[in-house]
């Protein structure tokens, strides 16, 4: 069934898992990405407290079906695709950590640029190495690899499309966290669960906050800023952490999430 090709898991603590679930290499067919754009619909309709992304063990996911390519005409559809199934990801109203295992190449990596935060297991490899079947990446990669790692560095490797290991990752910033492949998920859930328990809506407040004023000037970003820190006080989290704070000292908070 479609459904099976990516799994859906609300957990008990607020964490949702997105587990990419096509063998043998999780491509992201246009099927796939249909159902992943329904699951970002779901999540944003009924937001979880944070979203765990991953794939297998030895592929993340291999990026977009090869099979359905064909001329300019099945580009536009595939483009069309992943940049409406991607751009869901990356607006998603919570936290989202990709937990990389393996190869997250092509499309794979441009999913896991999507989303908030990567961690990678010691074995995982991304990469964009569209140029080698003649083309270049469709699904955001030229965007969004630039704006975490440096024009200079995102052009080198698009160019030359070599694959780029975990400790390299890490140290560009194409990975946030570098941990042994058998500890990965529990590493992701463990942060994800954190930020569940946490003051969800301030976190929420904080993305927006970022990702919009990211994309224009200091002074847009501020002005962003400023009307956000007016919104987050009418949340009840707010007046729990302030009260709580005044009472207790930092950190003992028990947030509700509204």
């Amino acid at each position: 069934m479609a459904d099976d090709i990516i799994l859906l898991d609300r957990r008990a603590d607020g964490v949702a898992v997105v587990t990419l679930n096509s063998p043998k290499v999780n491509a992201l067919s246009t099927a796939m990405l249909a159902r992943l754009s329904g699951i970002a619909d779901e999540l944003t309709s009924q937001p979880p407290g944070a979203v765990v992304v991953t794939g297998g063990e030895r592929i993340f996911a291999a990026g977009a079906d090869i099979s359905e390519f064909g001329g300019a005409d099945e580009a536009r559809t595939i483009g069309a695709a992943f940049h409406s199934a991607l751009n869901r990801v990356a607006a998603l109203p919570c936290f989202t950590i990709a937990a990389v295992s393996g190869f997250a190449l092509g499309g794979g990596c441009e999913l896991a640029l999507a989303c908030d935060y990567r961690i990678a297991s010691e074995r995982a490899v991304f990469g964009q190495p569209e140029i080698l079947l003649g083309i270049i990446p469709g699904g955001g990669g030229t965007q969004r690899l630039p704006r975490l790692v440096g024009p200079s560095r995102a052009k080198e490797l698009m160019i030359t499309g070599r694959q780029v290991k975990s400790d390299e990752a890490l140290r560009i910033g194409l990975a946030d966290e570098v941990v042994p492949a058998e500890r990965l998920m529990d590493r992701a859930l463990e942060l994800a669960g954190a930020v569940a328990s946490g003051a969800t809506q301030a976190a929420r407040l904080v993305k927006q906050a970022v990702d919009s004023g990211i994309e224009t000037d200091l002074a847009s970003g501020l002005a962003t800023e400023l009307a956000l820190f007016e919104e987050v006080f009418r949340t009840e989290d707010s007046q729990i952490g302030v009260r709580s704070f005044l009472e207790n000292g930092p950190g003992k908070a028990e947030f509700t999430g509204r």
